[in-house]
């Protein structure tokens, strides 16, 4: 078994892959259409999804907004160092909203980001 990805319910297309690969520096991996259904799936990551999870970022054609409800944690991504990580995507137009510094009770450098959706997505600094 492994992983394959996680979805993400989005409410403008193209300004969520704009993060992703921009802000994130995700590929967009593939994109389809499915009009009958009124939605598109979008595949982003950070390699091949043969071997990698991936997000499936999913447009419902008629929604532009969803509520996170409380269950929802967030997405890690491991990062050199989470303080240039979080002054790249603020340059970018991403929004911090924990900058980085040690994690609550722990060592490991942590920082939050939001998606344009409010996503949280995590940075964990890689340990040297």
């Amino acid at each position: 078994m492994r992983l394959m990805h996680t979805m993400l319910r989005v409410g403008n297309l193209d300004r969520s892959i704009a993060f992703y690969t921009d802000v994130l520096g995700m590929t967009l991996l593939r994109r389809k259409d499915y009009p009958e259904g009124r939605f598109t799936n979008v595949f982003v990551g950070y390699g091949d999804e043969g071997e990698h999870a991936v997000l499936e970022l999913t447009f419902n054609w008629d929604t532009d907004r969803y509520e996170l409800g409380t269950a929802y944690g967030h997405v890690a991504v491991e990062v050199d160092n989470a303080a240039e990580a979080c002054e790249r995507a603020r340059r970018l137009g991403g929004k911090v909203t924990r900058e980085a510094g040690p994690m609550k009770h722990g060592t490991t450098v942590i920082a939050f980001i939001e998606d344009p959706d409010g996503y949280k997505i995590e940075f964990i600094e890689r340990r040297v």
